[in-house]
């Protein structure tokens, strides 16, 4: 379980989960997104394509990084749900407070200029 993060040449800073997102990490997320932030970025890509599993805790994590990023004038899209996951997002209604791409490129494409 791990994260990844990379910064693409349009700008868009891009975070990898492998694995599960649960409560024994979330705050690594928070962390990690909070950190740039603080360097400036603003655009930013969740890629769960190789994430089995997310919890409560996890679903809450990203809640508040929404908030935290949209308070600070930033745009937050979460990519590569797989089906489970992508019910989770629906049943819980939190598909209506992110924008849900297919794929991470189709994601950071989404992105103005």
């Amino acid at each position: 379980m791990g994260f990844s993060a990379t910064r693409d040449a349009s700008g868009v800073y891009l975070i990898r989960v492998e694995g599960q997102l649960i409560v024994g990490n979330r705050q690594e997320l928070k962390t990690a997104i909070q950190e740039a932030l603080d360097h400036g970025e603003r655009r930013f890509v969740i890629d769960f394509s190789r994430t089995g599993y997310i919890d409560s805790s996890g679903l809450g994590a990203l809640v508040s990084i929404s908030k935290k990023v949209r308070e600070q004038g930033g745009e937050l899209r979460l990519a590569g749900l797989n089906e489970d996951l992508r019910s989770l997002f629906e049943l819980t209604k939190l598909d209506t407070l992110f924008a849900i791409s297919d794929t991470a490129e189709r994601a950071v494409g989404s992105f103005a200029g």
